[in-house]
């Protein structure tokens, strides 16, 4: 039985007449809320952050492909609003959450915050509310752990509130798919929740795709992860085994691309970086042992991907003493703190484990990254760095060059030029004149 209040925010969501919470403000949180605010809907955006709080209060953007101006326009409206007082969390008709899901130092899933969230909303649910689930997690999370919080004061989801999951696929930089046009694969824990879900992202969200279960959407982000990296994990794989050969994997890759069919090109790397490859795999290995289940595709795809900063090291050691010089000791500039090109996000970036990795061997490191200017302690790594400028003098002065992040904004001729070595792990670098200082990693 349906009760009046979810029928009243049924009539809401038709009349597009809204309020929608957004719970994690970074890169996911942030773009969904812009994404509401386009179709006219308020938006009560809620993070722990102060800083961001502060940030978006006076109209300026923390993430680099968010302008400014954008905030602005939509504070002025009083569209948009943020806060990091919790016990407002009664005042939405729909919540989304947004925030992390990291692994334990032992790669068990760390559902910490989602807990938090929960037990936060739980305290200010009120009849007619809607909550969404879009954090990264393991099939069963939504009805074993969320539910069971949200319904502990009384109210029971699918009568009197409305509980679904719909995962987040953000690609931050991608010039070709924003949040709006990235279809939305939605999972409620009643057909009529999913339903209803179905209609909130409608407002916003050029294609909604419903499944059966929020078990399924669930596995549906966690599928589409692992997919990408096993894939990553075949060619890194590859890569090594074309070092050997001496053969140019990125050439190879290149090549079969032409197949007009049967074929998808993944390209190798220092490592797996960003919030989803390195983490997301593991989340479903965990959920598969509660059912006798050993997941020994997915874990051997992890094993070789968080191995290849290591091999990147080894490449690093071996090009140096070709120049009759040791690892420990030499200058090491390390290129790119981002887990990937022209992006401001350093989230579970290989260059953090490549400079710990050189630091442990004894060699002298610095970094450039032109946009993330300050590498400061976080959960991931210990570093506490400042990016340095990019100079004749400054590139001439390092034994060796180390490019982890491939930005657009470099210049790669004048780094060429100036470097004494340079250790390419993206295959920036390719022809013949450039190879008597450069070596492929």
């Amino acid at each position: 039985m349906i009760s009046d209040a979810v029928k009243e925010l049924e009539k809401k969501i038709t009349d597009k007449d809204l309020t929608v919470g957004i719970i994690g403000l970074g890169y996911v949180g942030l773009p969904l809320s812009l994404t509401f605010m386009y179709k006219g809907c308020r938006v009560l955006g809620f993070d722990l952050d102060p800083i961001k709080i502060e940030k978006i209060r006076v109209g300026q953007s923390y993430i680099k492909h968010i302008a400014a101006e954008k905030l602005t326009a939509f504070i002025n409206q009083h569209l948009f609003e943020a806060t990091d007082d919790f016990s407002r969390l009664g005042e939405p008709d729909a919540l989304l959450i947004c925030v992390p899901t990291p692994l334990t130092k032992s790669r068990e899933p760390d559902l910490q915050y989602i807990i938090a969230t929960a037990e936060a909303i739980a305290r200010q649910l009120r009849p007619g509310q809607m909550v969404v689930l879009e954090s990264t997690t393991y099939p069963g999370t939504t009805v074993e752990v969320l539910q069971p919080i949200l319904e502990k004061n009384g109210l029971m989801a699918g009568r009197d509130f409305i509980l679904a999951f719909s995962p987040e696929r953000e690609d931050p930089g991608n010039p070709s798919f924003g949040t709006a046009t990235i279809p939305k694969v939605v999972g409620g824990t009643d057909e009529y929740s999913s339903h209803l879900t179905q209609q909130l992202y409608g407002i916003a969200i050029e294609r909604v795709v419903p499944v059966s279960s929020t078990q399924a959407a669930e596995l549906t982000k966690l599928l589409e992860n692992i997919f990408r990296s096993v894939n990553i994990a075949l060619v890194n794989e590859l890569k090594v085994l074309c070092h050997r050969m001496n053969i140019n994997i990125c050439e190879v890759i290149e090549a079969a691309s032409t197949k007009p069919f049967g074929f998808m090109p993944f390209y190798p790397g220092p490592g797996l970086g960003g919030h989803c490859i390195p983490i997301d795999p593991f989340y479903l290995t965990s959920k598969a042992r509660e059912y006798d289940l050993q997941t020994k595709f997915i874990e051997l795809a992890g094993e070789i991907n968080s191995s290849m900063p290591y091999y990147v090291i080894q490449r690093t050691q071996e090009a140096l003493n070709e120049k009759s010089k040791s690892l420990k000791g030499a200058k090491v500039l390390v290129l790119g703190a981002a887990y990937k090109k022209d992006v401001d996000d350093p989230r579970e970036s290989p260059s953090f484990k490549l400079m710990e990795l050189l630091l442990q061997k004894g060699a002298e490191v610095q970094y450039n990254d032109p946009r993330i200017p300050v590498l400061l302690p976080r959960r991931q790594h210990a570093l506490d760095l400042t990016s340095i400028e990019l100079t004749a003098e400054t590139l001439s002065a390092f034994d060796c060059i180390l490019l982890a992040t491939d930005h657009s904004v470099y210049d790669y001729d004048f780094i060429w030029q100036h470097a004494q070595l340079i250790i390419d792990t993206r295959n920036v670098y390719r022809t013949k004149e450039q190879l008597t200082k450069v070596y492929f990693a």
